[in-house]
């Protein structure tokens, strides 16, 4: 063979080849035919130009992780020894290999390592001859051994699966492993009905199928009193559509017991290779196990069932659930309560609470660190010692109930400075009128008025305020000249303050604007007077407007004492001019700019707030929509 090995294509090699009494075949490293000698032929069934440049369908399926590792431990051989020569590589073993015909042949083949002159691995060559027939009886009864552990080893797998339908899958993928078998299915036995469950090598529109069971081969076998029996030849083999399988010449079937009743029944289809007593004696004993195991599933999967529906309940719920045992561990933790908490359920079963829990039977509120306020209740279940915690998220109620607070102490402030001067300056031209100069009389009468209009303006923000947090802000989408109502505010405010002069500047042709031109006077209006109260030393106030990618933008800057660092967006909540800070002593109740930003949005428009220019000021930035242009 170190010839054949060297010069595989030299013609003494190849003359030695053709003339061999035994099979000769090599193959390249990808399993493809590049020798097939006449005895090959003759042994095998088919010719050598039908073979060469293909793999050679002569390993059966279950052998081909032995003819694999065959080839593997060659090669592995090889490395480890560094051999340069393949007869010291040589493996022999006996097993068998496919004829033409579908019938198995009992072989001993001798496989060595096929390389060239300088050591390169070009394949394999495998030298097979006929077995004796004391090797034969060798052969089966080590095959019979391999297929008893085999089995042995797909019993353990089935009983160690619970899921049915995995377990079904098994049982038809081991049938035909052990069985040699071209196709194999479970049927299910339904009242009267048998309903195909799962498939292997066959059509996957099978799975599903139902058949008449009287009329069955499986009505047949449970008539019969046994438990296996093989069909072919004249019978029928049509029931539930195997005649689909091509070339179908025997049905062996075997029943499967679920508490010694029958359960279902597993299909072995033969297409091609013949069927003996072992094939049968092996499904026989796999339709037992398969009863075992499909027992154990079914029984959990009605315990699965049971606490599913129990599950489902706990999952479902809006409330975090967690249920501890005698020793206070989490054994169950829901989803809402991975929501709430944020500690996922792997990091919270197993461990104690990530919180404390109150007694059972009673309630506390208490805030997490992520600021969630939690109501939580416990309960304990008397039979098995756990406590169920309780627990929701009761954050909006609590913001809600503080946000009130916050609603009355702000008010309360607001207004008892312009009524106390209000009452003030009228009780005293009530009681000292005839005292006052006129110049007096009306510079009291004046004051009276600027403070009921800041009232005035106080309300209207109480009011809009309250709209707006009921989204109740109604406006009208239109379309609108926004240089218009620009020209209109600005011209308000400039007579205001000496020390604020108001600068406009607006892009030649600016587009109108799509949206509601009283909301967005009502807006600029409000960012206008921020601009001029939050510049207490004056400073120049400038508006500019111009498009911006189908938009309108229109920004107002100041020169004042600009906002704090992270609060650019907490000025647009609710209520936050009431907390502490340095802009807290120009009054207001911190709903001026809340009603701006939900104004905007209400229009489809955006609005932000930036420090100012070289860091200085506030800079106010409200991008609204831009009307379409007719077309």
């Amino acid at each position: 063979m170190a010839d054949v090995q060297h010069d595989v294509h030299g013609p003494i090699a190849r003359a030695v080849v053709e003339c061999a009494a035994d099979a000769i075949v090599a193959v390249d490293d990808r399993q493809r035919v590049t020798v097939w000698n006449p005895a090959a032929e003759r042994m095998f069934g088919w010719t050598a130009e039908e073979v060469l440049g293909r793999i050679a369908p002569i390993v059966p399926d279950e052998l081909k992780a032995e003819h694999n590792a065959v080839q593997e431990r060659l090669l592995t051989r090889r490395g480890a020894e560094g051999l340069e020569s393949a007869e010291t590589g040589q493996i022999s073993i006996a097993t068998r290999r496919l004829h033409r015909d579908g019938r198995l042949i009992d072989v001993r083949i001798d496989t060595s390592v096929l390389q060239d002159r300088d050591g390169r691995l070009l394949g394999w060559v495998g030298v097979y001859r006929p077995v004796e027939e004391d090797e034969v009886v060798q052969h089966h009864m080590a095959e019979r051994a391999r297929l008893v552990r085999r089995l042995n080893d797909i019993v353990a797998d089935l009983n160690a699966e619970l899921d049915l339908d995995t377990v079904l899958d098994r049982i038809t993928g081991a049938l035909i492993e052990l069985t040699g078998a071209d196709a194999g299915g479970f049927v299910r036995l339904e009242r009267d009905r048998l309903r195909l469950v799962t498939v292997n090598g066959l059509p996957e529109h099978m799975r599903g199928a139902t058949a008449d069971l009287r009329t069955s081969l499986v009505g047949e076998l449970l008539r019969s009193g046994k438990t296996v029996m093989l069909a072919g030849g004249e019978r029928r083999l049509d029931d539930l559509i195997w005649s689909e399988l091509p070339g179908l010449h025997t049905v062996a079937l075997g029943l499967s017991f679920l508490q010694n009743e029958p359960y279902g029944a597993l299909y072995a289809l033969f297409s091609g290779r013949r069927v003996g007593h072992t094939e049968l004696e092996l499904l026989e004993l796999l339709a037992g196990h398969a009863g075992v195991a499909v027992g154990n599933a079914v029984a959990y999967a009605e315990v699965v069932r049971q606490r599913a529906h129990e599950r489902a309940v706990i999952d479902s719920s809006a409330d975090g659930i967690a249920v501890l045992d005698r020793d206070g561990v989490v054994r169950q933790w829901n989803p809402a309560a991975h929501h709430l908490t944020g500690v996922p359920p792997q990091e919270a079963i197993g461990r104690p609470l990530p919180f404390e829990a109150p007694a059972p039977g009673e309630m506390t509120t208490f805030p997490l660190p992520s600021g969630i306020w939690l109501n939580v209740l416990a309960a304990e279940i008397e039979e098995t010692g756990e406590v169920v915690v309780d627990f929701r998220d009761v954050s909006e109620a609590k913001a809600l109930e503080e946000a009130k607070d916050l609603f009355l102490a702000t008010t309360s402030h607001e207004l008892r400075t312009p009524i106390t001067v209000v009452q003030g300056f009228a009780s005293t031209l009530v009681n000292r009128w005839d005292e006052l100069a006129d110049a007096d009389r009306r510079s009291a009468v004046a004051t009276i008025a600027e403070r009921a209009q800041s009232l005035g303006r106080l309300v209207e923000h109480l009011l809009l305020g309250s709209r707006a947090g009921r989204d109740e802000l109604a406006v009208t989408i239109d379309t609108f000249d926004l240089a218009r109502v620009l020209e209109g505010v600005v011209a308000g405010f400039r007579s205001l303050s000496e020390a604020h002069p108001v600068r406009l500047e607006v892009a030649p042709g600016l587009p109108p604007a799509r949206g509601d031109a009283m909301a967005t006077d009502i807006v600029l209006g409000q960012l206008l007077e921020n601009a001029v109260k939050y510049s207490p030393e004056g400073g120049t106030v400038t508006v500019r407007a111009w498009p911006e990618d189908g938009s309108i933008v229109v920004t107002v800057e100041d020169e004042g004492i600009g906002i704090a660092p992270g609060d650019h967006e907490r000025v647009f909540e609710r209520f936050v001019q009431g907390e502490a800070g340095d802009r807290r002593r120009f009054g207001g109740i911190g709903l001026g700019l809340y009603i701006v930003k939900r104004l905007t949005e209400a229009q489809g428009g955006h609005v932000s707030a930036h420090p100012g220019p070289e860091g200085r000021g506030t800079r106010m930035r409200l991008v609204l929509c831009r009307a379409e242009e007719d077309g």
